[in-house]
């Protein structure tokens, strides 16, 4: 009997899930809050193995051609150019593709077919209740349905894990830092396009990433915790106008206008999700939800992928669901703690604290050209 599953979450994990357990037979639902996919965001990196994993999903070449390159300068707080280099020929990079996340999302949406998996946009589970054979799920609309298993692919805030192991500050690990990112097409650079432009002073950073349709802005900033609401549209332009309102320096006073004006203002804390194993009775995670790196080690989507096609691939060799959940948490754990383990380097390299790291981040940069 065909097997019933569903996914919450609609990004790299949950949607790279639903590709090949739906080619491995399942019945497949995949439920997502949003009312679209998410396509903004920076550019992401798909490396090692995970590109391994695109050339089996037939997606390879779509990605290559996608592929964002580009030329990146370290900028001083007059706009002057401090270092130049093309992060892709840099020798720890190469290899790897860089792309537009809104890019690698349709392309892996696009390998699924809709005719055999369901896609929910604008809804979310509301309540799991677990059965000896199978799992009773509620969603926020109001409609009760049953599933052989449950994965929970959404996110560092995922709901799934929440109601399966508990509240999220149990698995969190705060960096005590906060990022913003939004597209604000308005702002000139003076720049060729595909030039990625980086400002750091101490314990802050902001970017802008061109490219042929527009412009993305991110801004980085150290902070202890903040007590806000990640629902709250309103909160992080507040939290944004306390840490950068009066800075004058570079263009931080036009990404900082911009991005109170942006209707894709995405806010959120710099963490890594933290847990002992993955799985309880019929419920999985997987990606950020289950061991989200944090944006500094390049290495969410990677193991997004990764973790998503291991996980597949151990449930079509064992007919025990549990037997494949003990072999996705025994693989694939060592690799993530060592991914995990390079936060504070690129912590330390990113987002400065003294004026010897600074200068020390800057040198790295300069002698890479």
């Amino acid at each position: 009997m065909e097997k019933q599953v569903l996914i919450s979450g609609a990004s790299f994990a949950g949607l790279t899930l639903a590709y090949w357990l739906n080619k491995f037979g399942y019945r497949v639902t995949v439920v997502e809050l949003g009312k679209d996919l998410r396509t903004s965001g920076s550019p992401i990196d798909v490396r090692g193995e995970a590109l391994d994993i695109a050339r089996e999903m037939g997606i390879l070449d779509q990605i290559k051609a996608s592929e964002f390159v580009h030329t990146d300068e370290i900028v001083g707080a007059e706009d002057q150019t401090l270092a130049t280099f093309a992060i892709n020929t840099l020798p720890e990079y190469l290899g790897d593709i860089e792309i537009h996340r809104g890019d690698l999302i349709k392309i892996i949406y696009e390998a699924i077919p809709k005719d055999e998996v369901e896609i929910v946009f604008d809804n979310s589970i509301s309540t799991l209740v677990e059965h000896e054979d199978h799992v009773e799920v509620c969603f926020e609309k109001g409609e009760r349905k049953t599933y052989d298993l449950v994965f929970g692919a959404d996110g560092t805030h995922s709901i799934v894990r929440k109601l399966t192991f508990g509240p999220e500050e149990a698995f969190k690990k705060f960096l005590g830092v906060y990022f913003a990112f939004a597209g604000t097409d308005q702002i000139q650079t003076g720049r060729p396009k595909s030039t990625g432009i980086v400002y750091r002073e101490l314990g802050k950073q902001a970017v802008i990433y061109q490219f042929l349709n527009g412009v993305n802005t991110i801004l980085v900033f150290r902070a202890p915790k903040l007590d806000w609401n990640y629902r709250d549209r309103e909160q992080p332009k507040q939290i944004l106008r306390q840490y950068f309102g009066g800075n004058t320096n570079w263009k931080i006073p036009e990404i900082l206008d911009s991005m109170l004006g942006a209707d894709d203002l995405y806010f959120d804390e710099a963490c890594q999700i933290q847990m002992p194993v993955w799985t309880k009775g019929r419920v999985g995670l997987i990606g950020d939800a289950a061991y989200a790196p944090s944006f500094f080690t390049g290495m969410g989507t990677s193991l997004a992928m990764q973790g998503a096609t291991l996980l597949a691939k151990e449930l079509h060799a064992n007919e025990d669901h549990q037997t494949a959940f003990a072999r996705y948490n025994e693989l694939f754990k060592p690799f993530v703690e060592r991914i995990q383990a390079r936060v504070t380097y690129s912590l330390k390299v990113q987002l400065p604290e003294t004026e010897e790291e600074l200068q020390a981040s800057l040198k790295a940069w300069s002698d890479s050209q």
